[in-house]
C-alpha cells in the first residue's frame, strides 16, 4: 500500500497541472511530508503547483521554508505575485533571485514585464528589456510578446520623468549594494502570530524604494556582475532604438524581429493599434494575420469591434461579424458584446436587438451593452424594458449599468423610478462613484428636482467636467442663471479648465437669464483664453439670447458674421423671437434664410403661420399652411405628461377621449371661475385660428399642460409636487393661469417645456415671466 501511494505521489509530481485545487494540492503536499520526500526538487515542485493554481498565502508559506530556493521556486513566488497584482513583490523577488546567483529563463521574464506594465513604470521596462537582450532572451517567443504587451500599455508615458516612483529606484539602489535580497516571511510573525493575507501583502503600489526595502531580511552577499549588467544595459544601440521611439513603434519593432509568432503575437500589436485608433493599420495586420495561416480569435474580434464602432464603418464591421459567425465566435460573450455595442453606435440598434436575442447566455456586460445602445440612440423604454429583463434575469447591475440607464429617466422624465433606482446605487454603495454621481445630478435636473440634484452634487467628494457641466446646465434649465454662474467661476478656481459643452451650459444660462453682458464676456473667452472654436451651438445660445432680449437686429448680424455656415436651426431661434416681439418684417427675412439653407424646415413653416394669425393677417398665414400641406410638412401635435402613482399618462391638446375627461372639465370650470375672480383674463392671442372669441376661450383652456395639470391636482394628495413635461413651448395664457393655479391649490408645480423648466408657485414663475 505505501509503495502504491508513494507511487502516486511520484507521479503526481512529475504532473503537476493535474493537480487543480487548494485541497488536492495540500494532501499531495501532506503526501510528501509524509513519506518524507520532501526534497528540494519535490518541495519546489509543490510550489509550482500552489502558484500554478494562484494561492500566495500557501505558495509562501511554503517559499520561506526552503533555506536556498532554487529557479523553479523563485519563478513560482515571482509568478504568483504578479498574479496578485503585487508588482513590488513580484519585482523584489526577482532581485533576491539574481542576488542568489540565479540567471532567469523565459519562464521569468513575462511575468517581470507584466509587473513593470502594473507599476506603469517605462524607465524598469526599459531597463529589463536591456537585460533580456543581454541574456539572449529577446528571440525568444513568450518574452517578446511579454515585451510588445508592457510597451502597449505603457503607450501614453513620455519620458519627462512623470513615471510613477517606486520599482524603477529598487533596481537603481540595488545596483549599488553588495547584498542580496530575500523576501521576508511576514505570513508567520516571531511569536507563531498568523498574519492575514491582506495584512501581509496589501502594499502601497506608489511606496519608495527604501520603504519596499522595509519589506526584505538582507544577507552579507559579494556583489554580483549582474547588477552591472542591469545599469549598463540601456547603453546599448539596440534598446535606445527601440525604447526612445513611440510606444507603438516599440511594440511593431518588437514584433518584426521575432524569428516565432503566435496568435498572442498577432493578438497583441492588433490590440495596441486599435487602442491608438490605428484603424487602416489595425485591419492590414488582421488581413497579414490571415496571411500567416492563423485565424483570428475572440480576442482578436473583440479588440478590433471598438475600433470599427468608433470610425461608424458599418460595412467593415459586417464584414467582422460574418467572420465571427464562420470562426463559430458569434456566440461568445465578449465578442457578441462588442457587435451590440458596435451595432448601436453605427445607428442599427435593430441589428443589436437581433445579435443579443440570439445569445444563449448573456452576463452583465452584454445587458449593459444593450441597455446602453438603445438609450444612447433614443429608444429610452426600449433600454428600461431590457433593464426590467436584466433584474429579472437576476443580474445583479454593476456601476455602468446605473451610467447607462440614468439618462433614460432623464429623457422620460420618470422621476419614480430614478429615486428607485437612487436608493438601490444607495444601499449598494455606489453612491461614491463619480459616473454614477454625475448622472444622478443630471437625472434629478432634467426630472424637475433641481434641490436634491444640487444636493448630491455638494456631497460629492471628487467632482469632474461631466460633474460640473451637469450641475451648471441644470441650474440653467431651472432658471437660475447666477448659480450656474457663481458655479462655473467656481469650477475654474478648483483648476478644472472648461471644456466646449461648459460653455454651452454657461451660455445657456445667460440666455434664460437675460444677462447680455455675461454671455458675451463667456463666448469671447472661449477663443481668446481657451483656445476653443465656437460651436454652432454655441452660436446658437448666443443668437437666442439676443432674440429673447429684443435685440433682433443685432442677432441677425451676429447670425450672418458666423465663421462657420448658419445652420436653420440657428434662424429658427431668431424667428421664434420674432413671434414673441411680433416683429413681422423681421420674421419674414429671417424666414427667407432659414428657406434657403433649410427647404424642409418645419419649424419655419408653423412659426411664420402663427406670426401671421396673431396679426390677424389671415390670408398670409394660410398661404403657408397650404404650403405646408403641399410639401407634406405636418405639425407636431402638442402633448404633455404627467407621472401619477408610478404611471405616466399623456394628454393631447383638446383630446375629449381620456378616460377621465369629465372630471378634468369639472375641475377645469370650478378653477376657472376661481382665477377669474384673482383676476385672470384669458389671453386668446395665442389662438391661431380665425374663430369666436368664445371658442378661443375654450379652446386655450383646453391646452395639453392644462388638461395634464388639472389631473394632478384631482389624483394626487393636497400639498404634493406636481411635474408635467410638455412637448413644445408653454404659451403666454398656460404661462399665466398656472400662476393662478399654483396660488389657488397651494402647491408647486413644475413645467418642463422645450427649452426650460418653469416653478410655479404662490402665483409667480422661476422664470420672472422671461422666456
Amino acid at each position: 500500500m505505501r509503495t502504491s501511494t508513494e507511487a502516486l505521489v511520484k507521479a503526481l509530481l512529475r504532473n503537476p497541472l493535474s493537480i487543480k485545487s487548494r485541497s488536492q494540492a495540500q494532501q499531495l503536499h501532506a503526501q510528501v511530508l509524509k513519506f518524507q520526500a520532501s526534497s528540494l526538487c519535490n518541495l519546489s515542485l509543490l510550489l509550482s503547483i500552489y502558484s500554478h493554481i494562484n494561492l500566495l498565502h500557501d505558495s509562501l508559506r511554503l517559499f520561506n521554508t526552503i533555506h536556498f530556493p532554487p529557479a523553479l521556486a523563485w519563478k513560482s513566488v515571482i509568478r504568483c505575485y504578479t498574479s496578485h497584482g503585487l508588482p513590488h513583490q513580484s519585482l523584489g523577488s526577482f532581485i533576491g533571485m539574481l542576488a542568489s546567483g540565479l540567471y532567469p529563463d523565459h519562464n521569468v521574464f513575462p511575468s517581470v514585464l507584466k509587473s513593470c506594465a502594473l507599476l506603469m513604470d517605462l524607465n524598469l521596462g526599459e531597463s529589463l528589456h536591456g537585460y533580456i537582450i543581454r541574456v539572449g532572451l529577446d528571440f525568444d517567443l513568450y518574452t517578446g510578446n511579454a515585451l510588445m504587451n508592457m510597451y502597449s500599455k505603457l503607450r501614453f508615458l513620455e519620458e519627462s520623468g512623470r513615471q510613477r516612483l517606486g520599482a524603477g529606484e529598487v533596481f537603481d539602489e540595488m545596483t549599488e549594494r553588495t547584498r542580496s535580497v530575500r523576501t521576508v516571511s511576514v505570513l508567520v510573525g516571531n511569536e507563531g502570530r498568523k498574519v492575514s493575507d491582506m495584512e501581509a501583502f496589501n502594499y502601497d503600489v506608489s511606496c519608495r524604494s527604501r520603504e519596499f526595502e522595509a519589506q526584505v531580511l538582507e544577507i552579507d552577499y559579494k556583489p554580483r556582475n549582474q547588477y552591472r549588467e542591469l545599469e549598463a544595459c540601456n547603453l546599448g544601440q539596440q534598446i535606445k532604438d527601440i525604447s526612445h521611439s513611440k510606444s507603438e513603434d516599440s511594440v511593431r519593432k518588437i514584433f518584426e524581429m521575432m524569428p516565432e509568432k503566435d496568435l498572442v503575437s498577432w493578438n497583441t500589436i492588433i490590440a495596441g493599434n486599435a487602442r491608438n485608433g490605428l484603424y487602416e493599420e489595425t485591419l492590414r495586420m488582421i488581413r497579414e494575420m490571415g496571411g500567416a495561416n492563423l485565424k483570428p480569435d475572440s480576442f482578436t474580434l473583440s479588440s478590433v469591434l471598438p475600433l470599427i464602432a468608433e470610425n461608424v464603418d458599418i460595412s467593415r464591421g459586417k464584414e467582422i461579424h460574418g467572420c465571427s459567425i464562420r470562426q463559430g465566435l458569434d456566440a461568445d460573450i465578449y465578442v457578441a458584446s462588442s457587435l451590440i455595442d458596435m451595432y448601436a453606435k453605427c445607428t442599427r440598434v435593430a441589428d443589436s436587438c437581433r445579435v443579443f436575442t440570439l445569445l444563449t447566455e448573456r452576463d452583465g456586460i452584454s445587458w449593459n451593452s444593450i441597455i446602453a445602445g438603445c438609450v444612447q440612440n433614443g429608444l429610452f423604454d426600449e433600454g428600461l424594458r431590457f433593464f426590467r429583463q436584466m433584474l429579472m434575469a437576476k443580474i445583479k447591475p454593476k456601476s455602468y449599468s446605473f451610467s447607462s440607464i440614468m439618462p433614460a429617466c432623464a429623457h422620460l422624465t420618470t422621476l419614480h423610478l430614478g429615486k428607485q433606482l437612487h436608493g438601490y446605487i444607495t444601499r449598494n454603495g455606489f453612491d461614491e462613484n463619480i459616473f454614477i454621481a454625475s448622472s444622478l445630478v443630471d437625472m434629478y435636473a432634467k426630472c424637475g428636482n433641481i434641490r436634491t440634484a444640487k444636493q448630491i452634487f455638494d456631497r460629492m467628494r471628487l467632482r469632474d467636467m461631466v460633474s460640473w457641466t451637469a450641475m451648471i446646465m441644470g441650474c440653467a434649465l431651472h432658471g437660475q442663471a447666477p448659480d450656474a454662474i457663481e458655479l462655473f467661476e467656481q469650477m475654474e478656481t478648483e483648476g478644472i479648465k472648461p471644456n466646449h459643452v461648459a460653455f454651452m451650459a454657461v451660455l445657456t444660462a445667460c440666455s434664460h437669464g437675460g444677462l447680455v453682458d455675461e454671455a458675451w464676456k463667456y463666448f469671447n473667452s472661449m477663443t481668446r483664453d481657451f483656445g476653443i472654436a465656437p460651436g454652432v451651438e454655441h452660436y446658437a445660445a448666443v443668437s437666442d439670447l439676443l432674440g429673447r432680449a429684443g435685440r433682433l437686429e443685432e442677432a441677425y448680424d451676429f447670425i450672418c458674421g458666423m465663421h462657420i455656415g448658419p445652420t436653420g436651426s440657428i434662424w429658427a431661434t431668431l424667428l421664434s423671437a420674432c413671434r414673441v416681439h411680433k416683429n413681422i418684417d423681421m420674421a419674414e427675412k429671417v424666414a427667407n434664410r432659414i428657406l434657403e439653407v433649410d427647404p424642409n424646415n418645419t419649424g419655419a413653416y408653423i412659426l411664420l403661420a402663427n406670426i401671421y394669425s396673431a396679426a390677424r393677417r389671415w390670408k398670409e398665414a394660410a398661404k403657408w399652411r397650404a404650403s405646408m400641406r403641399r410639401i407634406g410638412i405636418r405639425k407636431t401635435p402638442a402633448c404633455s405628461w404627467i407621472e401619477v402613482k408610478n404611471k405616466v399618462y399623456a394628454f393631447m391638446a383638446g383630446d375629449e377621449s381620456h378616460p377621465c375627461y369629465e372630471k378634468i372639465r369639472e375641475a377645469m370650470e370650478v378653477l376657472v371661475e376661481l382665477m377669474e375672480k384673482e383676476g385672470y383674463v384669458p389671453d386668446t392671442s395665442e389662438v391661431h385660428h380665425d374663430v369666436e372669441e368664445e371658442q378661443k376661450k375654450y379652446l386655450v383652456c383646453s391646452h395639453s399642460e392644462r388638461l395634464a395639470i388639472v389631473f394632478g391636482i384631482i389624483n394626487t394628495p393636497a400639498g404634493m409636487t406636481i411635474r408635467v413635461t410638455k412637448n413644445l413651448r408653454v404659451c403666454t395664457d398656460c404661462h399665466t393661469a398656472t400662476k393662478f393655479i399654483s396660488k389657488i391649490v397651494g402647491r408647486e408645480i413644475v413645467v418642463r417645456d422645450n427649452s426650460r423648466f418653469h416653478h410655479f408657485k404662490n402665483g409667480t414663475c422661476s422664470c420672472g415671466d422671461y422666456w
